[in-house]
């Protein structure tokens, strides 16, 4: 038989009311209160009436978690917290793939599956920002990452020009003066790349040193093949660049790899930085220094979000914190 409120009520020692607190994720209840009402769900087994609360609420108290790669360290990462936040706020999480397809990201843009969840989390790779605008479907949306001049629609991000800036800095630090940026993405309708290039672009200028066509790389795609066949391009310049500024920690992996086939001493004669602060980078040889953005902030504030567009609250543009992280490769 299946526990119920009041079991878990009885066990914990506390109002049925206060039980259900816990389980809807209710924000007001004594950090006590809910680990003594959480151990007693567990002992007892509760588990909620998903289909009754649905019924009674009108809601599924499911939310749709929308990137474009799930095999990618940093979207793995915020997935696994989003999940994880979600979780205490009696939420649970579905995760779809776009693999950046302009079509599928307009599908799960217009409604296609919408009315299954609460809400959805979304980081478009391919869509316009006339596109997020002219969305007609009403299930609460949150964007996620760099989308620019995308009015009326929520949007939580770290403020990649001022981070990209902050990472081309500390390389002119060390002293470094002939810095590439690794990723830029012309083709891309995603702002990401563009404001990191435009952070870079502002260090250097700051330092009195020129941009430099042959120092801008582009890139197909932000993964290690990429990075690798990157860095070996710059390093049969004739004046190959003696520090690098990735866009993606897997940018920054892979220009790593191409250094050590070549002979390359990293951060002696080439000093390397990334963005994205993923587990893989703590362990290179050496570790990569990196700038991290807060993933746990960035997922509750995209969930704080999601909760207030059900109060009819107006959108907002909220930039999450994030910070440059130094280690042995710079």
């Amino acid at each position: 038989m299946n526990p119920k409120l009041r079991d878990v009520a009885e066990h914990a020692g506390v109002s049925v009311r206060t039980v259900s607190n816990v389980v809807n994720g209710f924000r007001y209840v004594a950090p006590a209160t809910r680990e003594r009402v959480q151990a007693s769900i567990d002992a007892l087994g509760y588990r909620p009436n998903l289909a009754a609360r649905t019924l009674r609420r009108g809601r599924t108290g499911l939310v749709a978690l929308v990137i474009p790669e799930i095999d990618s360290p940093y979207f793995a990462e915020l997935a696994a917290r989003t999940v994880r936040i979600a979780g205490r706020r009696g939420l649970t999480v579905l995760i779809d793939q776009t693999d950046g397809d302009a079509e599928r990201e307009k599908e799960l843009l217009h409604g296609q599956r919408s009315q299954l969840v609460d809400g959805v989390l979304f980081s478009p790779w391919a869509v316009a920002p006339a596109e997020l605008a002219a969305r007609t479907d009403t299930v609460p949306l949150v964007l996620l990452g760099e989308h620019d001049g995308t009015a009326g629609v929520d949007h939580v991000a770290i403020d990649n020009v001022a981070a990209a800036r902050e990472a081309t800095g500390h390389l002119l630090a060390t002293g470094r003066r002939r810095i590439a940026a690794l990723g830029v993405q012309p083709q891309s309708l995603n702002a990401t790349a563009r404001q990191r290039l435009t952070g870079y672009r502002q260090a250097l200028a700051e330092a009195g040193l020129p941009a430099e066509a042959e120092l801008e790389v582009p890139v197909r795609r932000l993964h290690r093949a990429d990075g690798h066949r990157a860095m070996l391009e710059l390093l049969q310049l004739s004046q190959p660049p003696d520090a690098v500024f990735c866009f993606t920690d897997e940018l920054a992996l892979g220009a790593l790899r191409a250094a050590a086939d070549r002979g390359v001493a990293v951060p002696e004669a080439l000093a390397l930085v990334g963005f994205d602060d993923i587990e893989d980078g703590r362990f290179s040889v050496p570790a990569l220094t990196t700038v991290s953005p807060d993933k746990d902030r960035i997922a509750e504030l995209a969930l704080d979000r999601l909760s207030r567009q059900a109060g009819s609250e107006p959108p907002r543009s909220i930039v999450a914190p994030h910070r440059l992280v130094v280690r042995g490769t710079s």
